[in-house]
């Protein structure tokens, strides 16, 4: 690697810029609409994004798209989930305490909560803040084919406040 730390931190965050922008500006405002690949990188280049993280971000959207809901082996709910060390480090047990927290209240699956460890670990940010766990949890339930589960709405809440979470 050529570039200084700094910088390719700066770049891993960017992916996640591009990743917040779009689902701000495109994703939540209207689901239903679907500018074109081409419409939407021109657009982000335009706002001030670079090709490489416009590129990455894409890269993590169809990755995410891709995700099947069988295709994870923890479609057990009385299983338990043991964490690998480089698991720990990304997603930190802020992280790892809030995934058990939504999970345990049936706002998401094992299956759904691998996929988010999945995308989360995909943003290369070391380690993963919790608001920026909190939008990638966001981004995967906006990307399940099912309906929109009830919850959605109280966790969309939960991301724009920043108060922080109350447990009862």
């Amino acid at each position: 690697m050529y570039e200084s730390d700094d910088r390719y931190i700066m770049l891993k965050e960017n992916i996640f810029d591009v990743l917040m922008y779009l689902f701000e500006h495109y994703i939540e405002d209207d689901p239903h609409i679907e500018p074109s690949r081409t419409d939407l990188e021109g657009h982000l280049l335009e706002a001030g994004f670079g090709n490489h993280e416009v590129s990455r971000a894409f890269d993590w959207l169809e990755d995410l798209a891709s995700l099947k809901e069988g295709e994870h082996p923890a479609d057990q709910s009385d299983s338990l989930r043991i964490y690998r060390d480089e698991e720990l480090a990304q997603l930190t047990a802020e992280g790892i305490g809030f995934l058990h927290y939504l999970e345990q209240n049936g706002v998401l699956t094992p299956v759904i909560r691998e996929q988010i460890i999945d995308r989360a670990q995909a943003l290369e940010s070391h380690p993963v803040s919790l608001d920026q766990l909190k939008w990638v949890i966001l981004m995967v339930l906006f990307n399940q084919p099912h309906e929109e589960p009830a919850d959605l709405g109280w966790l969309e809440d939960l991301v724009y406040d920043d108060q922080g979470l109350t447990l009862h």
